[in-house]
């Protein structure tokens, strides 16, 4: 008498919720309200609302300003560096706000994990769709703190979604690695802090690239996607006369490098995530 194989005998395996599903339109629709939802609550009985948000940002570039022009007696040549300073900033707490909360964000969301089936992915996806809307107003706040300091609007500030988009998708990419690793290994978020702080001094935030005279210490620091985001944007955004990405790493061919280190990220956080998601559950 022969004996069925187990699979045979239980029938076909049930495969758990996936990361992103079958429909696409409910995933972008809970996605949507998840963030839509997440951004009004963090806000609600706040009397200052949304100048919290913005709070941040200022306080530390005005800390920053202080220290580094008063104290240290640092002398940037770059025009508009106080516009280019909060920029950077800008973007940077953006990424740091959205890997930071996407980090728990399932661990916070268990029991909605637990009892409801839908696309894992929406989790994590939804904290950086509610970091976009941030970072759309505070964009909004450098642009008018340029045209105060005497900037101009020109045509290159179209360039502005393309590089919000590059923005957005690498730290998409970075949340949706960190949150599924975050549902096993819960040193992740202690490590990723310091990961964060090594990234913030290893990104020309605080400086400019025209006061490292290494060329290739100009270059390594260029295969940072987040750093070709901010010194593109000083380029087509604040004033010409910052350098553009391509011309400060050294040609356009030199920044295949970053280009290919974000879709590299990109591929490998989501089918980590999407080999993760049918056990998140179970996990947490």
């Amino acid at each position: 008498m022969s004996v069925e194989a187990p699979e045979r005998q239980l029938g076909t395996p049930i495969k758990g919720p996936a990361a992103i599903g079958v429909d696409l339109h409910r995933f972008v629709n809970l996605t949507r309200t998840l963030a839509v939802t997440e951004f009004k609550l963090r806000f609600f009985g706040s009397a200052l609302g949304y100048l919290w948000q913005l709070m941040r940002p200022l306080l530390l570039f005005g800390v920053l300003y202080v220290v580094f022009t008063n104290v240290l007696k640092f002398r940037s040549t770059a025009a508009f560096y106080p516009v280019a300073l909060l920029s950077g900033i800008v973007m940077f707490v953006f990424l740091s706000e959205t890997t930071g909360g996407a980090v728990t964000s399932l661990v916070d969301r268990e029991n909605l994990v637990r009892k409801v089936q839908f696309p894992r992915l929406v989790v994590p996806l939804s904290v950086v769709t509610t970091g976009l809307m941030n970072l759309a107003l505070n964009i909004v706040v450098v642009l008018v703190f340029l045209l105060i300091s005497g900037g101009s609007v020109r045509l290159s500030w179209l360039e502005i979604p393309f590089l919000m988009t590059a923005l957005a998708l690498f730290s998409a990419s970075l949340s949706t690695l960190l949150s599924a690793l975050y549902v096993r290994y819960r040193d992740v978020k202690p490590v990723w802090e310091v990961l964060l702080q090594m990234l913030f001094y290893g990104t020309p935030i605080f400086y400019t690239l025209n006061v490292i005279p290494n060329e290739t210490l100009r270059k390594l620091l260029l295969l940072n996607p987040l750093a070709v985001v901010i010194q593109q944007f000083r380029h087509a955004v604040i004033d010409p006369s910052h350098p553009s990405a391509a011309r400060a790493a050294g040609g356009w061919t030199l920044l295949l490098a970053p280009a290919a280190i974000l879709i590299a990220l990109t591929v490998f956080g989501y089918r980590y995530f999407d080999r993760e998601a049918p056990r998140i559950a179970e996990d947490l």
